[in-house]
């Protein structure tokens, strides 16, 4: 409650509550395309993340692939598409006030007033900043990602669903990770 509380002003709190009900890595979420969001269905199919060519000063592209490789289709808890719904209001009506200088050309979720996609390290530096302010200076956006995982299991969630859920490539690698989880 207290993160969800923290990222209230956030422009990127609907991302952060995304990372955080659906298990996504930073650029899975930033990289997001509403066509790949099913609200009728409940899912979405992560196939693309958001990234920045290495070198000084490159831009950002959407790569057409996950980090197993592998695309995925999830089914996060109902929240997560209110949160969606609130991204899609809140662009809607940024794109009227942009007008002409609207560019979304990758048609992604999660953009600025300008439809530019916001970057990985914008995400990172707002959201330790929040982290900091409730007294968790120490966490990361991934961190989101494990809690969701975490939660998942302790709800009950098999390895295997969990395992599809973060696109992990095995479930002894997902078990590794968590499997202190399900021993408390």
């Amino acid at each position: 409650p207290r993160f969800l509380e923290a990222i209230e002003t956030s422009p990127m709190r609907n991302a952060y509550a995304l990372c955080l009900f659906a298990g996504l890595r930073e650029g899975e979420c930033l990289g997001l395309s509403w066509t790949q969001v099913d609200f009728q269905k409940g899912r979405i199919t992560v196939s693309q993340q958001l990234q920045r060519e290495k070198v000084k000063g490159g831009r950002r592209y959407i790569a057409p692939t996950t980090k197993s490789g592998k695309p995925r289709t999830i089914e996060p808890p109902p929240i997560a598409f209110e949160y969606l719904q609130a991204e899609r209001a809140k662009q809607r009506e940024r794109r009227l006030l942009a007008g002409p200088a609207w560019s979304n050309l990758d048609d992604l979720v999660f953009t600025d007033e300008a439809g530019t996609p916001y970057s990985v390290p914008t995400f990172y530096r707002r959201f330790k900043k929040i982290a900091a302010s409730i007294g968790r200076p120490d966490a990361r956006p991934h961190d989101l990602r494990h809690t969701a995982a975490t939660v998942a299991i302790a709800s009950g969630a098999d390895v295997k669903s969990v395992q599809d859920m973060l696109g992990h490539a095995t479930a002894s690698f997902t078990l590794n990770v968590y499997a202190h989880t399900s021993e408390q």
